[in-house]
């Protein structure tokens, strides 16, 4: 696929990102539509293609359920991220349970029903109308449609590396759309409380590529920020290189990609900053 850049937050982003979300599925399902891949075992160390699944249909009714709750204005709570890993954990291979052919079925059912709210979706609800996500708490549904392509893009990844393809890179386009989410959502709440304490270092963040670009990030008093950097990194303790690929599933930490080089203390803080989900 081969796409122009996109504000992937803004509205006008909406029909490369719901692109990129169905391109993704399909790849998705050609991999678990296979009976052979059922029980391969994925990069994500807890999980066979078959707990992948189980995710899928775990957080895509979550999203149905949450989003039911929203347009009802009834009160959802949220769990927070620390506990996010290990329930999602706990719900994928809950699904164990389901014969193969019921929990794809599942999945296709509860997927066409959230592919159908994205794309009815007006430019106000793109913006404006709120969804508390079970662990991140009251988001605007902008994040779903890339949540999306975080679930299907990056777990279609974790099969096939269980399936041998181990220097296969994320699309430029998939990789690119997660960027502003790595950056300003992801890393932000899941810091590491324990690793972070008393942490107080700035290091820049750039990303090759049209989807990429230059940040100045920060962590002090155990909160992480990035902003886009405009001084050529003066200052900066250490400096991290990555293509698009590399920067998305460092931060999801499938492995520390990328290049880096500055003060080696600095670059060994800053990658042992946050916790996995």
């Amino acid at each position: 696929m081969t796409t122009e850049p996109v504000n992937s937050m803004s509205f006008a982003g909406k029909p490369v990102v719901l692109d990129i979300v169905r391109a993704e599925r399909k790849a998705f399902y050609g991999l678990v539509d296979n009976p052979a891949n059922w029980n391969v075992q994925t990069r994500c160390t807890e999980w066979e293609v078959r707990d992948i699944v189980g995710h899928m249909i775990d957080v895509t009714e979550g999203y149905l359920s949450r989003w039911e709750m929203a347009r009802k204005s009834e009160k959802a709570d949220a769990l927070g991220t620390v506990v996010m890993g290990a329930k999602l954990n706990e719900m994928a291979l809950a699904f164990r349970s389901l014969p193969r052919e019921k929990a794809i079925s599942r999945l296709k059912a509860a997927s066409d029903k959230m592919m159908a709210i994205f794309d009815a979706l007006s430019e106000d609800e793109w913006n404006n109308f709120l969804v508390t996500h079970p662990y991140m708490g009251s988001l605007p549904t902008f994040f779903y449609p890339a949540f999306h392509v975080m679930d299907y893009g990056v777990h279609t990844w974790d099969i096939r590396y269980g399936l041998g393809e181990k220097t296969r890179k994320l699309g430029e386009p998939t990789a690119g759309v997660l960027i502003p989410y790595m950056l300003f959502a992801l890393w932000p709440n899941t810091v590491d409380a324990a690793s972070a304490k008393g942490v107080d270092i700035t290091y820049g963040i750039e990303i090759s590529g049209p989807w990429g670009g230059k940040w100045r990030a920060t962590m002090k008093d155990g909160k992480f920020e990035a902003k886009t950097e405009e001084n050529n990194f003066q200052g900066c303790e250490a400096i991290f290189s990555f293509d698009p690929s590399d920067f998305v599933l460092t931060a999801f930490q499938r492995f520390p990609g990328g290049a880096a080089r500055g003060d080696p203390d600095i670059i060994n803080e800053a990658r042992g900053l946050f916790f996995t989900i």
